[in-house]
């Protein structure tokens, strides 16, 4: 397989600026992830790699061979769409073996390849069988198989599991992480889906707007965001947040206000110049907090929701300053509507940003 780098990457629509100075360097055979909500530049970036969009300024290198003005079906990529894009008029053998044969490939080569990767994808048996035949899981897997008799460098996959039913997606989650590890692949994967994300990357690239906000592991990602918008994308249910401001600052502490007049320690460096007064804003996630008198702090409200999932149940609340908390417990918590509930939880299970949602720099105890 390749690595693929990108130096400086922009791209204009008209006047129009939509990818702004993209750096990224994707080692070989790695499962990366581009996540990001709607608009923010994901597919663009995709389409480029592939060559479906032109680079307005920048480099692209797949496998150390830059690939600007190559066409995309001299850049060793393959791509799964959304659609499937599969011909109707043909059965799932002349559609995997197509390109194969539009390339003028052995006949026995082409038979060996698509046999081969309908053994991967267990749908030997749906060979002869038309696109309207199939359920929307085999028409994807079609499409994936599509792209590995291709022995490309890099696949490229444009939200190829959005047109899924949720439990069907779950199931072709598990079967594409299971897949690259069998053909030691690089591939490039978009979806706006923070959860595919989380469980199918070794890398993830969260945009917005065009920019790259992060990139880095899942959990990295998750325990360490650089700034609110990823501390809010990432993870599920999302980030709570709560306003706040500084009460006191030193070296390595920053003292802020909760509550009811409630000063917490926040063990970090400040890392800017900021000053007794200045708003923050709080960040702790739902499985953070608990409903207990226990904790560093503790918040009053009114639960105003209740999802029970079986094995957990999350509650939501309404509190004293009108703030929405999310709050994950245990399955069989007996909480309802209307009820008034006490949450704690600890100072080093914070994250805290400045006005500018810039992430304080936690400092190891």
């Amino acid at each position: 397989m390749a690595n693929v780098r990108m130096q400086s990457i922009y791209k204009q629509f008209g006047k129009t600026e939509v990818i702004h100075g993209v750096d990224l360097e994707i080692e070989d055979n790695e499962f990366v992830v581009f996540v990001g909500p709607s608009g923010c530049g994901k597919s663009t970036l995709l389409r480029l790699i592939a060559g479906l969009e032109d680079v307005t300024s920048g480099e692209i290198e797949i496998d150390g061979t830059q690939v600007n003005f190559l066409p995309p079906a001299k850049r060793g990529i393959a791509m799964v769409f959304q659609s499937y894009a599969l011909y109707p008029h043909m059965n799932v053998y002349q559609n995997m073996s197509f390109g194969l044969r539009l390339a003028k490939t052995d006949k026995q080569i082409v038979d060996q390849k698509v046999r081969e990767a309908a053994e991967i994808l267990q749908i030997t048996e749906l060979l002869e069988r038309k696109p309207k035949e199939l359920s929307g899981g085999q028409r994807q897997r079609v499409a994936i198989g599509r792209a590995i008799v291709r022995d490309p460098k890099v696949f490229l996959f444009d939200e190829p599991l959005s047109n899924l039913d949720a439990k069907l997606r779950v199931q072709m989650r598990i079967e594409l992480t299971k897949l690259h590890r069998e053909l030691n692949a690089t591939m490039i994967y978009v979806t706006h889906d923070q959860v595919e994300a989380m469980t199918m990357a070794d890398k993830i690239v969260v945009l917005r707007d065009g920019y790259v906000e992060q990139v880095g592991g899942p959990l990295d990602l998750y325990h360490n965001p650089a700034n609110m918008f990823v501390a809010g994308f990432i993870g599920s249910p999302s980030m709570n947040f709560m306003e706040s401001k500084i009460s006191g600052i030193s070296d390595k502490n920053v003292e802020f206000e909760l509550g009811s007049s409630q000063k917490i320690q926040f063990h970090c460096s400040p890392g800017e110049a900021i000053k007794t007064g200045d708003p923050v804003r709080v960040g702790v996630r739902p499985e953070h907090l608990e409903l207990t008198e226990n904790g560093d702090t503790k918040l009053q409200g009114k639960v105003f929701a209740v999802e029970r999932l079986g094995g957990e149940t999350y509650l939501y609340v309404n509190t004293e300053k009108n703030e929405e908390l999310t709050v994950h417990a245990a399955g069989d918590k007996v909480v309802g509507v209307g009820d008034l509930v006490s949450i704690g939880f600890s100072a080093k299970n914070c994250h805290l940003f400045n006005r500018r949602g810039e992430v304080f720099e936690k400092l190891v105890a």
